[in-house]
């Protein structure tokens, strides 16, 4: 069986507890293995970190050590994989350039609060996560991002849709969905998930944050197709 751990904690108001369970049993569907921490003191052991298939955080702000990332940096670039969403994986860590780095972008507002109705447009034929799903309605949190132009967009919205400081620009599709690479791992992010519940009420992000999370646990299987060694990124990385 494949092996995944999910990281809880920060800010309660993201519901943690709640989502992590919700992804632990979605994960269980597709015969993980699941150890959910408390604790981020479980991000010490590189080597387990790199016996895992999967990674799933669900930690919003807060302060982790360096090394903590550093160790989950290697384990990625090694293959294993990394998902999360909303404010559990691109609101965590603030302090820590490279976290935002690997994960692909860094939530800067969102404009209006809880309780606004968006469309998610689903970009269709942008990967096989998104295969057979249409636009939806969501009504939650809309979140603006800072984006590594780098990422794979498989969902997007519009802005503005509410009056704030950035109503003077012209409207931009800001993504909700993304995955991309690092070193030989895959990585996945939703924007979606303000609370537990806007997964029974959207079901098809749901259905994205499921794909998006199978599809990172699977980087290991093509990682001797397209073999890069995780000694070469470090000594890399010892250059900057």
């Amino acid at each position: 069986m494949k092996k995944a751990l999910i990281v809880q904690g920060g800010w309660d108001g993201h519901e943690p507890q709640l989502t992590s369970k919700r992804f632990a049993k979605l994960l269980e569907n597709h015969d993980y293995t699941v150890q959910i921490s408390d604790t981020l003191d479980v991000l010490e052991d590189v080597e387990k970190l790199m016996e895992l298939d999967l990674i799933v955080a669900c930690w919003t702000m807060g302060e982790i050590k360096h090394e903590y990332v550093e160790n989950i940096s290697k384990a990625v670039a090694n293959g294993t994989g990394l998902a999360g969403c909303h404010g559990g994986m691109c609101d965590s860590f603030r302090q820590d350039v490279q976290w935002q780095f690997m994960t692909g972008g860094q939530w800067v507002s969102h404009p209006g609060g809880d309780g606004i109705d968006y469309t998610v447009n689903v970009c269709k034929g942008s990967s096989p996560i998104v295969e057979g799903l249409e636009d939806f309605p969501v009504c939650s949190e809309h979140y603006y991002l800072h984006i590594d132009p780098a990422v794979e967009v498989l969902a997007t919205t519009r802005f503005p849709i509410v009056p704030y400081y950035h109503i003077s620009n012209k409207p931009v599709d800001m993504p909700v969905a993304w995955t991309k690479y690092w070193g030989n791992g895959r990585v996945f992010y939703l924007s979606l998930g303000h609370h537990d519940d806007v997964f029974d009420k959207s079901p098809n992000a749901q259905v994205l944050m499921e794909r998006g999370m199978v599809w990172s646990g699977e980087g290991k299987a093509y990682t001797k197709e397209n073999q890069l060694t995780t000694e070469r990124f470090e000594n890399e990385a010892k250059m900057y």
